[in-house]
């Protein structure tokens, strides 16, 4: 299957150690600067790979090389024009979370990959986490019981020589704050955990040790499902001196799981009724807070493309996360509790919030 990836920056290396795990034919890369590319392929021993060519444009590439997949690794604000070109192009694609920055970007990638007969992955690689895909499991088997709540916990660090390495960092147009960037996956999980529909949204977000930047920093709100059930969200990366956890928490009438580790990738407790068997302990070994993840999703998609049927992390999946933070964007903004679904709403309508 022929691949091409746009973008070549901090998250890239997943994405093509995802390509050579699961076979694909990388025909090309793309970056706006020439040297990202480079050090990408050197990083991989292919920099004198000369069957992968080199592009600055993304467009002129997808039209020579007409591949069947394409991954989009850019700076968040580019990835919904991206996205739509590649769809209008006739490829397939995986879009890093988040998938765009406004709920009608999103709908607008969701409408036109229907209307193409196209497969979108959103990028939140962290539901093929082992630690994770069990609490799916336990999820959809019933073995909670009647879900009484659940939280998650982003307590990571990112410093000013983070911030320093890419100016599109912390602002509104091509990124967010710690809540868009770090902590989407975290909420991704716990939405999807929940496995009900939330209804409400009250969020409060600050900017406390980043004044450089024009975003959140902190981000806590508390969320109300259909089904009575209420999950609270901790996200930030005002932690010293480094990444503490990534924790998700499960309650229900029967069971309680906390899943914890740098990101969500380790059991930490694991209490059924009427199981004596307990997970905890578990601890899947990763590279990065990115996990293993790529190449499992990877593997899903290129199945689905083959298959013809959704892939397990779709667009509608990015879409949810990207709700869920702009509905606390807009919440810190009105200072009111706010309903979902939530009508659009753009990480550039908080400009000026701090």
């Amino acid at each position: 299957m022929k691949y091409v990836l746009i973008g070549c920056g901090r998250i890239a290396t997943n994405h093509i150690k995802a390509v050579k795990d699961n076979n694909l034919q990388l025909v090309a890369v793309c970056d706006i600067v020439p040297e990202n590319m480079e050090i990408l392929l050197a990083k991989h021993g292919l920099e004198n790979d000369e069957s992968i060519k080199r592009y600055t444009d993304y467009r002129k590439m997808i039209a020579a090389e007409k591949p069947t997949l394409a991954a989009i690794a850019t700076e968040s604000g580019k990835h919904a024009q991206i996205a739509l070109d590649c769809l209008d192009m006739g490829v397939n694609l995986i879009i890093e979370k988040p998938m765009a920055m406004s709920i009608a970007d999103a709908d607008r990638i969701i409408q036109k990959a229907e209307e193409k007969g196209l497969k979108v992955s959103a990028c939140h690689q962290n539901r093929f986490n082992i630690a994770v895909q069990e609490m799916r499991n336990a999820v959809e088997s019933g073995r909670f019981g009647k879900i009484s709540h659940g939280s998650i916990h982003v307590r990571w660090n990112r410093n000013r020589n983070y911030y320093d390495q890419a100016p599109w960092r912390g602002t509104w147009e091509q990124d967010g704050g710690c809540l868009m960037n770090q902590c989407i996956h975290g909420i991704d999980l716990l939405r999807w955990m929940m496995n009900s529909q939330p209804v409400s949204v009250y969020g409060v977000t600050r900017q406390r040790q980043h004044d450089y930047l024009e975003a959140e920093d902190i981000g806590v709100a508390v969320v109300q499902f259909e089904n009575g059930s209420v999950a609270t969200i901790e996200g930030t990366t005002n932690v010293y001196p480094q990444n503490l956890e990534e924790t998700l928490y499960l309650f229900g009438e029967d069971g309680t799981v906390k899943l914890g580790g740098k990101s969500t990738n380790a059991i930490d407790v694991w209490q059924f009724r009427a199981e004596a068997d307990s997970k905890a302990g578990f601890h899947e070994e990763a590279e990065n807070v990115y996990g293993n993840g790529h190449s499992s999703l990877y593997r899903d998609v290129i199945e689905a493309i083959e298959k013809d049927r959704k892939p397990y992390v779709d667009a509608q999946a990015g879409k949810d996360a990207l709700e869920m933070i702009l509905a606390i964007y807009k919440s810190q903004k009105t200072k009111q509790a706010v309903t979902l679904p939530l009508g659009d709403f753009a990480s550039t309508d908080m400009k000026g919030e701090f």
